[in-house]
C-alpha cells in the first residue's frame, strides 16, 4: 500500500496546532503582565524535560519539541528563582504539600529517559545554582535492549528517499525525498501509534530502519547514558534517580502482570545502578491514555512515594491526597521562552486549552 500525498494535511494540522499554542502564550503573557487576567494561584511546578543541548543544523527536526537548549534552562531558573520560586527535590514535593501554614511556590525540575546530555548540558545548569533534579531512567534504553522508537523513526526519515513499513498486517510505503514528505510520513506513522501492541510496532520501525540502512540501538548507544556512565553520575549530590519501565510502554495499555514486572524491574535497576531504591516513577508517555486510576494505585501499591504523568497542570495543596498522579509543565522546544515560561506559570493554559503530549503518545494529535 502506498501512503503518499493523502496525509499531508496531517502536518498542516500539526503546525497549526503549535501556533495556536505559541499564539495562546502570547496572549495569556501579554494579559499577566498588564494586569488584565490575574493569574491562577498555586503551590508548585514540576518541569518536565528530555534533551539539554545547544541547538542543532538540520531542518527536518519532528521531535524538536523534546530538545532544549542549556541557555533556555538557565533563563528559567534565573526567572524562576528572582520571582521566588523555591528549588526543592521532586521526592520533598508532596510534604511541601502538606503544610497549610506554608505559603511558599515550589519548583521541581525533571528529566525522562537517561539521555546523556542530561549530564553533559543540564547539570552544569543545574549545579551552578544548587538545583537538585530527578532523571527518570528506561533500563532497556541503559541495556541496549530496547530502541527509542521516534527517534529511530526521525534518524530512518532524515536519511531515506523511501520508506516500507508493516502497520497493522499492512505494508505501507513512502515516498520521503521532500521535507514535506518526511513531515508526513513521520505523523501518519506516530498516529499510528498503538494502544495494545506496543511491542509489534517498535519492532516494524526497527525492522524499517534497518532496511534503510539505520541501526536502531546505535541510536541508542549514541544518546543514552551506559550503565556504567550512570552507575558513576548517581553519585552526584543534587541527582535522584527515579524509575520510567524497562521498555518505555504505555502502562495503560498493558496486562496488569506487565505493569508489575516493568515497574518492578525498573525500580530493581535503579536501585542496583545507584545504591538505593527510587522513591519517585515517571508514567511513560504519561498521558491520560497512558496512565489512569489502575496505574496510579499499582504505583503506589508499590511503594513509590510520588509519580509523574506529562498531564498539564500546576500543583495545589489538593494534589497532596494523589502523590502517584502528580502533573507536570512541559519545558518545550518549540516555545523557549521566558515569557512563555510566566505564562504557564499563571496557571491559564491550562483552564483555556488542553496541553500537548510530552512526545508521541497513544493520544498523540
Amino acid at each position: 500500500m502506498r501512503s503518499k500525498y493523502t496525509h499531508f494535511g496531517l502536518r498542516a494540522r500539526r503546525a497549526a496546532k503549535w501556533l495556536a499554542i505559541r499564539g495562546g502564550l502570547e496572549a495569556i503573557a501579554l494579559a499577566t503582565t498588564s494586569r488584565l487576567v490575574k493569574s491562577r494561584s498555586s503551590r508548585g511546578v514540576i518541569f518536565t524535560m528530555h534533551h539539554v543541548r545547544p541547538e542543532r543544523a538540520g531542518s527536518f527536526s519532528p521531535n524538536a519539541h523534546l530538545s532544549i537548549t542549556p541557555d533556555f534552562l538557565e533563563q528559567t531558573i534565573e526567572m524562576l528563582l528572582e520571582r521566588g520560586w523555591i528549588p526543592v527535590s521532586l521526592a520533598d514535593m508532596p510534604r511541601r504539600l502538606e503544610d497549610p501554614e506554608d505559603n511558599g511556590r515550589y519548583m521541581a525540575f525533571t528529566l525522562d529517559d537517561g539521555y546523556r546530555d542530561n549530564r553533559d548540558h543540564a547539570y552544569p545548569v543545574f549545579r551552578k545554582y544548587g538545583i537538585p533534579f530527578t532523571m527518570f531512567v528506561t533500563a532497556g534504553f541503559i541495556k541496549r535492549t530496547r530502541s527509542i522508537w521516534w527517534e529511530t523513526l526521525e534518524s530512518m526519515l532524515a536519511k531515506a528517499r523511501q520508506i516500507s513499513i508493516d502497520l497493522d498486517g499492512v505494508e505501507h510505503r513512502f515516498d520521503t525525498v521532500s521535507k514535506r514528505e518526511k513531515y508526513t510520513a513521520f505523523d501518519y506513522i506516530t498516529d499510528r501509534f498503538p494502544g495494545n501492541d506496543e511491542d509489534r510496532f517498535v519492532a516494524a520501525i526497527d525492522a524499517a530502519a534497518r532496511r534503510a540502512g539505520i541501526d536502531p540501538l546505535a541510536i541508542v548507544e549514541s544518546e543514552v547514558f551506559s550503565e556504567a556512565e550512570l552507575r558513576e553520575f548517581s553519585r552526584e549530590g543534587l541527582l535522584s534517580l527515579g524509575a520510567h519501565t524497562v521498555t518505555h510502554v504505555s502502562l495503560a495499555h498493558a496486562p496488569l502482570d506487565r505493569v508489575v514486572d516493568e515497574v518492578r524491574q525498573s525500580a530493581e535497576f535503579v536501585s542496583r545502578v545507584s545504591g538505593t531504591r527510587p522513591e519517585s516513577f515517571a508514567f511513560p508517555y504519561g498521558d491520560s491514555s497512558a496512565a489512569c486510576s489502575r496505574e496510579f494505585d499499582q504505583i503506589a501499591d508499590l511503594g513509590f512515594s510520588v509519580a509523574v504523568t506529562t498531564r498539564p497542570g500546576l500543583l495545589q495543596p489538593a494534589n497532596r491526597l494523589t502523590p502517584t498522579a502528580m502533573p507536570r509543565v512541559s519545558l518545550n522546544g518549540y516555545h523557549q521562552n521566558t515569557r512563555y515560561v510566566r505564562a504557564l506559570l499563571s496557571g491559564l493554559p491550562f483552564v483555556f486549552a488542553p496541553g500537548a503530549p510530552a512526545k508521541p503518545s497513544p493520544s498523540h494529535g
